[in-house]
């Protein structure tokens, strides 16, 4: 059915006598169509020249537009290699004239114009390409290939880069390509031959394409996008690209690799080097770097063409100038690749689509993307209009008023008019553009604040010296940001103890780009930093080594609410299944883990979370990524030696961990657990026999933890609690585990199993575990003997760890683990299965040997020394002493304990500490004296 073309505005022709010509040429048109040809052709030649050789098809193809333009594709596709050049040019004639007039009238929108010239090219591509390919598989010149291989190019693929890339080619655009070949498709004795007749089959489908003839030209190419253009030949191996951008590939690269698409040739080999390209392009980490380098293009691309200076719409480089076309690239492209490795959905090719996209998720205000956006449309309008007068690859607006009014008139427009609108666009761009790019541009040298001066200038002056300040670029920045990082370091409390601990951070900095960037971008980070380097060293060492982390905190979510284990586990789960293979997953895993755990030490350290709050988040996140690392183990060990017999093994959490609350720094106390259900041996490539597959899996399964790997390490294990401690196996069966509780066990394993938790494994082995626990803790127990065992347990570990300082809140007499083991037993003797020492000592009071007010004192003394030992476990990884914790570590102390002073919180300490060990001692002693006068 034929549609015809829908007029909406017929532009005036500047020449008459152009116009009246083409009117001429076509008498089968009448009407508006008449004078849209004759309105085209009066104000442009080159549309005149087209007219005049396709004057016999225009009319039909005007009638039905769409169909036109298949039919066009279609005779491309169905040309003899003899007929390829001339045939070609035809369609591009044809092509030309239907999307110009088209355009004028208003009958096709911006993207139907620039998606039916970029279809064309990649067609033209495919088409010469693969007619290159066959003539060289026909002479035997790429070994190992047959006809078969001519539909994929014989792993020939093209990439569309720049417009041709994102479907926005204009009229008379160059289309830069990136040729590449799937060098795995050839045999490697093969490689330099296959490679020889892979250029060679470029260069002529490039010249197919290019080569002006009397029937002109179809479309320049441009292969200089390409890795190292000047030394490498027009058509590379995959694989050599992929080494190139992994170890050399730049900035403007990456935004380059924004638009890439595979268009023609091995469409699937395409799109899979894309695919390996993707850490290269996207950064898991909020890239700001990538404002500074933009800017400095920018900046170098108005030197080279002479593109600053005042803004005069007359001979104005609609595309490089000033608020030009390119400037809205770069701030979509710059903003896509600082968020698009963390958000798949801002990996958009289209600008205007990358627009809507930002704005949708925050990035930029939508009603900047909405000016942004019809500005663009506006400026490509414009841009189209100056390459149809003479068919030139030129984006400047004419100089004279004749060239400006020939514009204008493709337009229907006025010249002034036009020119005071262009203008205005172009300023509201450049204003809305350099605001974002301002941030990351080299900052003048800027004098320190006055509050800055009794700063120790021998700390600062040292500066340049560390490796993050080494660089040119990272001084650079570093210099703008300096003013105001030393005046948040002079206001706070201490600040020459601030300072140290600033000098810290950056002597172990190892590169400061990225970091000082995101600073750069977002100064209200600068309070952060300078908070976390004056009060927790351990997150400061961690931040100095990832400082990528620190971008999470303006990722929109950084500081809501803890999200839970189901949502870790998926977050963990979708991390994992990104990677590859074995060693990336446990990369990967650290990497996440850490992140997270810097999230909950900056929660804790700025106040939003407590102690409690934070211990039981450091535990639920071990929790989830146990959970998630186990199941990657076994199937990596399976590989060799077969799936686990039986049920497999669970991971059973001791101590502190099995209680749910652990510390930043906490070990963990961890007891593998196996059912063979009678199965003697695996079955895999090499079998094992049971005992010593679960003792091997048990290994791997703690070096996947502890393993000092890229990313360091996740967490120290301790097995010592497992049963026969360490002389007995490192798995144990659960048979073995539950006759050695109910025959062989000391009172102080029962203690320990109290607060004991499965976390990982078979859901049905974890059950049963827990029953056992559950029915073995609630059998009557011997009350006194219970307690006569604890009472030797205290001696024993007074007598091996004695505590630190008035801060180590762990070890002593009266403190945690005094309470602890006092709470164990409460738990123990009433035949509880709670896990909490709260808990515990509730059970204490039920099974008769506490009182109520006793144990509320000790729970309360429990709480408060958690708080001080979690807070001083973020402080430092070790003991710490009053006169080495700095100001801001003492107000984190007081905050996070609810204490206006210092010196109030350690009186308060010590009164309690003295307070709950004679409260015990005096609750042991008791009972003893009770169970002897029994006797």
């Amino acid at each position: 059915m034929k549609t015809g073309l829908t007029i909406s505005r017929i532009p005036r022709p500047y020449d008459s006598d152009l116009g009246a010509e083409a009117r001429a040429l076509v008498p089968a048109l009448s009407g508006d169509l008449a004078d849209l040809v004759a309105g085209a052709c009066g104000s442009s030649p080159y549309l005149k020249e087209l007219t005049d050789r396709e004057a016999d098809w225009l009319p039909e193809a005007l009638e039905d537009p769409q169909g036109a333009l298949q039919k066009v594709f279609a005779d491309c596709r169905a040309l003899e290699a003899a007929q390829l050049k001339p045939g070609l040019r035809q369609a591009k004639r044809r092509l030309a004239l239907l999307t110009a007039l088209c355009d004028l009238s208003g009958g096709w929108s911006l993207e139907q114009v620039t998606g039916a010239l970029t279809d064309f090219g990649a067609l033209c591509a495919d088409v010469a390409a693969k007619a290159e390919i066959a003539s060289l598989i026909r002479r035997k010149k790429l070994p190992g290939l047959t006809e078969d291989d001519v539909e994929t190019a014989g792993g020939l693929t093209i990439l569309a880069m720049g417009k041709m890339g994102a479907h926005e080619l204009n009229y008379s655009s160059d289309i830069d390509l990136i040729c590449l070949f799937d060098e795995t498709r050839f045999d490697p004795d093969d490689f330099y031959e296959a490679r020889q007749g892979m250029v060679r089959a470029t260069k002529n489908m490039c010249a197919a394409l290019s080569d002006r003839t009397g029937d002109g030209y179809v479309f320049r190419t441009d292969l200089r996008l390409r890795p190292d253009p000047a030394v490498t030949p027009v058509c590379l191996a995959m694989e050599a690209a992929e080494r190139y951008y992994e170890s050399l590939g730049r900035t403007w690269e990456r935004a380059a690799y924004i638009k890439a698409r595979p268009c023609a040739g091995d469409i699937a080999a395409g799109e899979r080097f894309l695919n390996t390209l993707r850490p290269f392009v996207w950064r898991r980490h909020l890239d700001f770097a990538a404002i500074q380098d933009a800017h400095d293009i920018r900046l170098r691309i108005r030197e080279s063409k002479g593109t600053g200076g005042a803004l005069r719409v007359p001979g104005h480089d609609m595309k490089l100038g000033r608020g030009g076309i390119r400037e809205i690239e770069f701030f979509t492209q710059t903003r896509q690749l600082i968020a698009g490795g963390r958000d798949e959905s801002l990996r958009l090719r289209g600008t205007v689509e990358g627009l809507a996209a930002l704005a949708d998720k925050g990035w930029v205000p939508p009603e900047v993307a909405e000016t942004l956006s019809a500005h663009y449309r506006a400026h490509r309008e414009v841009e189209h209009r100056i390459q149809m007068v003479h068919d030139a690859q030129t984006h400047r607006m004419p100089k004279s008023e004749d060239g400006i009014a020939r514009i204008a008139c493709l337009m229907d427009r006025d010249p002034a008019d036009l020119q005071a609108e262009i203008k205005t666009r172009l300023q509201e761009v450049h204003e809305l553009t350099e605001g974002f790019f301002s941030p990351g541009a080299a900052p003048p040298p800027a004098a320190l604040p006055e509050e800055t001066a009794e700063l120790d200038g021998a700390i600062i002056a040292r500066w340049p010296t560390y490796p993050a300040l080494r660089s040119s670029r990272g001084a650079r920045i570093f210099e703008g940001l300096k003013p105001e990082l030393l005046s948040r370091v002079a206001k706070t409390a201490k600040p020459a103890e601030t300072l140290l601990a600033l000098d810290g951070f950056l002597a172990g900095l190892p590169a400061g780009v990225q970091l000082f960037s995101l600073l750069g971008a977002n100064p209200q980070l600068i309070d952060l930093l300078v908070d976390i380097a004056g009060t927790s060293r351990d997150l400061a060492s961690f931040l100095s080594r990832n400082s990528a982390v620190f971008d999470a905190v303006i990722g929109g979510s950084f500081f809501d609410p803890w999200p839970g284990a189901e949502k870790l586990r998926a977050e963990l789960a979708t991390r994992l299944q990104q990677e590859d293979d074995y060693e990336t997953r446990l990369d990967a895993t650290r990497r996440w883990c850490k992140e997270w755990h810097f999230r909950i030490g900056v929660h804790h350290l700025r106040g939003l979370i407590d102690g409690h709050q934070a211990g039981a988040q450091y535990a639920e996140l071990a929790e989830v990524v146990i959970a998630g690392i186990s199941p990657e183990v076994v199937a990596h060990f399976s590989k060799k030696h077969g799936p686990p017999p039986g049920r497999g093994a669970a991971v059973l959490a001791m101590g502190s961990m099995g209680a749910g609350q652990i510390n930043s720094q906490s070990d963990l106390d961890l007891i593998v657990i196996y059912d063979p259900a009678g199965v003697e041996m695996s079955e895999g490539k090499r079998p094992l026999a049971t005992r010593p597959y679960f003792a091997r899996l048990t290994q791997a399964f703690v070096t996947a933890l502890s393993a000092p790997m890229a990313q360091g390490r996740l967490y120290e294990v301790d097995m010592r609690l497992r049963p026969s401690g360490t002389q007995g196996p490192v798995a144990v069966s659960l048979a073995g585990f539950t006759l050695y509780q109910q025959n062989e066990a000391w009172v102080w394993e029962h203690l320990a199993l109290t607060r004991a938790r499965t976390i990982a494994g078979d859901a049905s082995l974890t059950a049963e575990i827990e029953d056992f626990r559950t029915g073995f803790l609630s059998e009557p127990r011997e009350c006194g003997k219970v307690l006569r065992e604890v009472a030797k347990m205290r001696e024993r570990l007074a007598a091996a760890k004695t505590p630190a300082g008035v801060w180590d809140a762990k070890n002593g007499p009266g403190r945690m683990m005094d309470i602890e083991l006092l709470s164990q037993a409460g738990t123990l003797t009433s035949g509880s299965a709670a896990r909490d020492v709260a808990s515990g000592l509730k059970g204490a009071v039920a099974a008769g040997w506490l009182n109520d007010a006793d144990a509320e004192y000790l729970a309360a003394g429990y709480r408060l020394f958690w708080s001080v030992q979690c807070a001083a476990r973020l402080l430092s990884g070790k003991a710490i002493e009053a006169e080495t914790m700095g100001e801001g570590g003492a107000q984190f102390l007081c905050r996070t304990t609810g204490y206006a002073r210092l010196e109030t919180l350690e009186q308060e300490l010590q009164d309690r500490y003295s307070r709950c060990a004679a409260l015990i001692g005096e609750t042991l002693d008791r009972e003893a004296a009770d169970e002897e006068g029994q006797h």
